[in-house]
């Protein structure tokens, strides 16, 4: 079945991560063919949305405000190359926070998930992280994991411990896949 949704982690998915943080919107670099990819999408009539732990502004290294201004830069790149994004959700909780939001817990995405009133298999859920699978699989939502940003590493870890999820290259060749497979899946 086709889903309604496409919720993507933001660092390493969409743009180029980095172990010290994204801290200004000049540092924000979208990866080669994530801003076709969520054209593609866009054109396909889906809705796209970001769940993202932005930690950065609990532990006081970021503002909001800046924040608002990494975003508004990723916005203005999707734009000018026919892309949007339906909705951003950010953690912007420290991990000692004990919030719902932080992944591996779901709460962002199910914050979507009720923006949009939409069911858990309405959704696919693509990002680089083992947090973000544990996250998608928590609110039920299929997870799928691309080998951009921490991606690689997650694979060989994931393998260990846990059925693979499907997994791909980059956010371009998980969208091929999504908008290519059969309806009746």
């Amino acid at each position: 079945m086709q889903p309604r949704a496409i919720l993507l982690d933001r660092d390493g998915v969409i743009n180029a991560d980095s172990p010290d943080y994204i801290l200004s919107p000049d540092q924000w670099q979208p990866l080669p063919g994530s801003i076709e990819a969520i054209a593609r999408l866009n054109q396909a009539g889906l809705l796209v949305g970001v769940c993202s732990n932005q930690s950065a502004v609990g532990r006081g290294m970021i503002s909001e405000d800046t924040l608002r201004a990494v975003h508004q830069r990723m916005a203005a790149q999707l734009k000018a190359q026919g892309a949007h994004l339906d909705a951003i959700a950010v953690c912007p909780h420290a991990p000692t926070d004990d919030c719902n939001c932080r992944k591996p817990r779901p709460g962002l995405i199910e914050k979507l998930l009720n923006q949009w009133d939409l069911a858990p298999d309405d959704a696919v859920f693509i990002g680089d992280s083992a947090r973000d699978i544990q996250a998608a699989v928590a609110a039920g939502v299929e997870g799928w994991l691309v080998r951009t940003g921490n991606g690689r590493q997650t694979e060989r870890q994931w393998a260990d411990h846990h059925t693979q999820p499907k997994t791909f290259d980059d956010l371009n060749a998980a969208v091929n896949a999504l908008l290519n497979r059969p309806t009746h899946e």
